[in-house]
Formats: C-alpha cells, sequence, structure tokens
C-alpha cells in the first residue's frame, strides 16, 4: 500500500510522554477547572473523566455545561515553559525531513500551542498544515466526524491512503475503525487498538513501506 498522507497528533506523540510537559498541561487544565469554573478538587477528577469520554476532550466537556472563552482555556492551559520540557530530536527531525508523504497536525489543542510545540522541535517547516480543535469545530477526535472533517480539509478522498499516529489507543482504534491506516505511539493499549504499533521513530518507515 501507498501511503500519500500522514496525520501527526501533538503532544505526547511528537515529544516523549517521560517529558513532563503533557502532565503539565491537564495540571493546568484541573486548576482552570477549579479557579474559573468553581469546581472543588474532588469534583475535578470525576468531571474531567465524564467530559473526555462523552465529548472527546476536556473542553468539549466544559463547553457543553460552562459558559467559557475558548480562547482564553487555550491561553491558560498551555501557559507552560516549553524549554523546561522538550527538546529537538535529531532522529525525528531525520525522519521528517526524508517522510516523502504529505504531513498535518491533527491535535485536539489550538494551533497556537502547537506551533509553539513544533517551533521548539524545529519541525514546523515539514508540515504543510495544523489541523486543531477549531478546525474541526464542533467535533473532536476520536468522533468519526473529526476525521471525516480532517481529510476534507486536507482534499484526500482516500481513506486507505491515510496514516494516523497518536499516543491514545481510543484514538487510533476509531482511525482504523474509519478506513485509516493506524500506528499508536508508546506502549499503551493493545493489538486491536491499531494497525500497527511504534515506540521509535527509526522503525516508521518499515511500517510504512519505505525502504
Amino acid at each position: 500500500m501507498t501511503y500519500t498522507t500522514i496525520f501527526f497528533d501533538l503532544d505526547d506523540t511528537l515529544y516523549p510522554h517521560e517529558s513532563g510537559l503533557w502532565q503539565g498541561i491537564k495540571d493546568r487544565i484541573s486548576l482552570y477547572m477549579h479557579d474559573e469554573l468553581g469546581l472543588s478538587w474532588d469534583e475535578i477528577p470525576t468531571h474531567r473523566e465524564k467530559y473526555f469520554l462523552n465529548y472527546g476532550t476536556t473542553l468539549r466537556g466544559i463547553q457543553a455545561n460552562f459558559s467559557v472563552d475558548e480562547n482564553a482555556y487555550h491561553a491558560y492551559v498551555h501557559q507552560l515553559p516549553l524549554d523546561e520540557y522538550i527538546a529537538p530530536d535529531p532522529n525525528l527531525i531525520a525522519l521528517l525531513e526524508h517522510l516523502p508523504q504529505k504531513k498535518y497536525i491533527f491535535t485536539s489543542a489550538d494551533a497556537k500551542h502547537a506551533q509553539r510545540v513544533l517551533a521548539h522541535l524545529e519541525i514546523s517547516q515539514y508540515f504543510e498544515k495544523i489541523l486543531d480543535i477549531y478546525a474541526i469545530a464542533p467535533y473532536a477526535k476520536p468522533q468519526p466526524e473529526a476525521f471525516a472533517r480532517a481529510l476534507e480539509i486536507v482534499g484526500e478522498s482516500d481513506f486507505s491512503s491515510c496514516v494516523m499516529i497518536d499516543d491514545l489507543p481510543r484514538t487510533t482504534h476509531a482511525a482504523k475503525d474509519f478506513g485509516l491506516f493506524s500506528i499508536l505511539k508508546g506502549n499503551k493499549g493493545n493489538a486491536d487498538d491499531a494497525d500497527a504499533r511504534l515506540e521509535n521513530w527509526d522503525d516508521l518507515p518499515n511500517l510504512l513501506g519505505i525502504t
């Protein structure tokens, strides 16, 4: 199979989970829910899990239940010093340099956060476009409408020629069900959650049939 398009998730995919950046963002989300929405610390875990499972992202759940400024939310939760968490990865840079497919960021964050992360990792130039939470509104991964919207935006009609790389098993599982070739980055989930698993970027060309 010849793949023409690769969608890359952003957080905990293009940088290691061990960096702690995504955990820092999650902590900021909880702080937002406490400080801005008035939820008690005891309530927050239950609300977050419910929103995440029912709406795709915590933000979508918050929007369904509260009146919030989405721009302010993103600015608040992503207000972290990136240089304390992540750094450029020479292996990832070399990979992106040589992959022949069109490459897109497909994230549940906003484009400003994605731009900051990509610039910090020194890989901005390798991506055609950022498909962020605004681009696919009102949907979010792993909803099938989100994948449909993403393919529409990039002008792809052949689902089977597209690849989704993500760290969340439920996203890769949904992408697989939708017809994309899904690759689970990291060690979460099980064999049913994706078409393939990837821990080292060096192995991606083999998974894509690139010699």
